[in-house]
């Protein structure tokens, strides 16, 4: 697809889990997006931007997949003869005691979609191993040579996490199965039969992973045909619980946890305003992670270029620094109501701090500009012509955005936030390889904004007021908003004036794009509670409600009108 700069394009974000499909099971999949790829393309839109689609773990999290490479199960569509594996009898069999309509309802119920799922997949290997073609036995062994480089080492993850109550925490198997060369020596002690039934198990988890990739390359070429571009997600780090960091320990630094700096934006989270964000992740060995020509990073950056037009780096600030903490996650509640001094009686001495260096002195800054740029390098050649966005929000050294910029990366630009001699930044001011939009799967959808300012006051509705007045301005609206309507002022001047900037792409949160106020994720929130919002109108919907008709005509009008159609 031609996605060059030059020519100015518009998109909508939205997280897979949340579309509803006609036939979906429970949560969205790729047969959803396919029917949401029509949509938008009848809109005017060019790109659908997706969460990562990372197998997840407990949590759910797609920015903490227990595993960088494998796609996600659960985003496969599965019907009869989808794979071509699962016959209609099996299918039937599978769903005769669920009762699809209320499963379809509400929130996604992880659990039990996960097994449901599952069950039709081993149902469709099961009878791939027992009838498929030697064509097709040779296309799976071939996909199992091609993807050597992760994937046995990750059906073998999975096989000890079944061996472990479905449990990914591997620091609290039993210690023959907590490293991976002790993990085969009590493979190779097994009895035959049982050596088997493993292989067995790793071959089904390769077989998933095949399906999957057959299906994330067809809904690619799909979304061409519509003149659409998929946009990925990698985030720069990986969970701590993991089969990267199960199988290439040495690799990573396990005895701190990335993050980000305090940041008083998140009003609604008192440990990220004090402490920052803990996000778990461990640190990366750049050292070793070069002597082995960053095979991992390169493996990483091909699984998601065979599936997407161009893909999107979560916390690209990582590569040049990464805030580390002393402490995981789990202990974050224990150090909210510590000072400075408790915090560090409490570590042995050891502060948060940015790693490898702080940007304090100008040696520091050349040092961190130098290690960012080589890493990122890396990325782009193994990306090839695969276009590459920085995410580069939050606490933003001087020096990222111009070396962003000079390697080809776009970068991000969130109006409230941009400042240009002391004013909100026009539109017109921001480079053309950047990526403008309001919110992110992280923040407060504008609606919701507007109640807590005008409708609905909660202790933050200060905080709101201010985020309005800004994006007011940054529209040429009077930032004084209270005599102001949503739908017939506001909702039309900062649509239009997001399309009108001279960003490469303008992407609209799907929530700000239906003027919706749920939220998909919740910083600082208990995992439960996140990623499991779904859209309330399923897509097709979308396409015979008059009310959404009438909003997405304006979308399209305004995009003829800024000419990103």
């Amino acid at each position: 697809m031609d996605l060059s700069p030059d020519k100015k394009i518009a998109g909508v974000l939205v997280p897979l889990f949340a579309l509803r499909g006609e036939e979906d099971l429970g949560i969205g999949d790729i047969g959803a997006l396919r029917e949401f790829i029509d949509w938008a393309a009848a809109i005017g839109l060019k790109l659908v931007q997706l969460l990562p689609i990372n197998e997840t773990g407990t949590d759910n999290s797609p920015y903490n997949a227990v595993s960088a490479m494998a796609i996600e199960p659960t985003t496969l569509r599965l019907a009869p003869n989808s794979p071509q594996d699962l016959t209609r009898e099996d299918f039937d069999a599978s769903v005769a005691d669920v009762d699809l309509p209320s499963f379809r309802l509400g929130e996604v119920k992880y659990r039990q979609v996960k097994k449901l799922k599952r069950r039709m997949l081993e149902k469709a290997f099961a009878n791939f191993s027992a009838h498929a073609s030697e064509e097709r036995q040779l296309e799976f062994r071939a996909f199992r040579e091609e993807e050597s480089a992760w994937l046995h080492d990750y059906a073998f993850f999975r096989v000890l996490m079944e061996e472990n109550d479905d449990s990914a925490a591997w620091n609290r198997w039993p210690a023959q199965h907590q490293s991976m060369e002790k993990a085969h020596s009590w493979l190779r002690d097994l009895l035959q039969e049982r050596q088997a039934a493993v292989a067995g198990r790793q071959s089904f988890f390769c077989y998933v992973q095949w399906i999957a990739h057959q299906q994330w390359r067809a809904i690619k070429s799909y979304a061409e045909e519509c003149g659409v571009a998929l946009m990925g997600d990698i985030p720069f780090g990986v969970s701590y619980y993991s089969a990267d960091v199960f199988a290439r320990r040495d690799e990573f630094v396990l005895e701190w946890s990335g993050g980000a700096p305090p940041e008083p934006y998140f009003k609604d989270d008192a440990f990220t305003q004090k402490w920052g964000q803990n996000w778990g992740i461990p640190l990366y060995r750049w050292d070793r992670m070069r002597a082995d020509n960053f095979v991992w990073w390169r493996e990483r950056v091909r699984a998601v270029r065979h599936i997407f037009h161009l893909f999107r780096i979560d916390h690209v600030l990582g590569f040049y620094r990464i805030y580390a903490f002393p402490w995981r996650p789990r202990k974050n509640n224990q150090f909210l109501p510590l000072d400075q001094h408790q915090m560090l009686e409490r570590t042995g001495g050891r502060a948060p701090h940015f790693v490898p260096h702080d940007d304090d002195t100008l040696e520091n800054r050349e040092a961190n500009k130098r290690d960012g740029e080589e890493y990122l390098r890396v990325v782009l050649e193994e990306a090839g012509g695969t276009r590459v966005i920085g995410e580069d929000l939050g606490v933003v050294p001087d020096y990222v955005r111009p070396d962003l910029r000079s390697l080809g990366i776009a970068g991000f630009k969130v109006p409230q936030w941009e400042v240009y001699e002391g004013q909100i930044t026009p539109g017109e001011k921001y480079e053309r390889l950047s990526v403008a939009t309001y919110t992110t799967h992280d923040h407060k959808p504008i609606r919701a904004l507007w109640e807590e300012a005008f409708e609905r006051p909660t202790a933050t509705s200060d905080q709101s007021r201010f985020d309005l007045a800004k994006i007011a301005g940054f529209a040429g609206l009077d930032p004084n908003l209270n005599k102001i309507d949503f739908e017939k002022d506001f909702y039309p001047a900062i649509m239009e004036a997001l399309f009108k900037s001279n960003a490469w792409i303008a992407v609209v949160m799907i929530t700000d794009l239906l003027a919706r106020k749920y939220r998909f994720n919740i910083p600082g929130t208990p995992a439960n509670l996140n990623w499991t919002r779904r859209m309330q109108r399923s897509i097709r919907q979308l396409s015979s409600s008059r009310k959404e008709r009438s909003r997405v005509r304006l979308i399209h009008q305004l995009l003829v009108k800024t000419g990103r159609i």
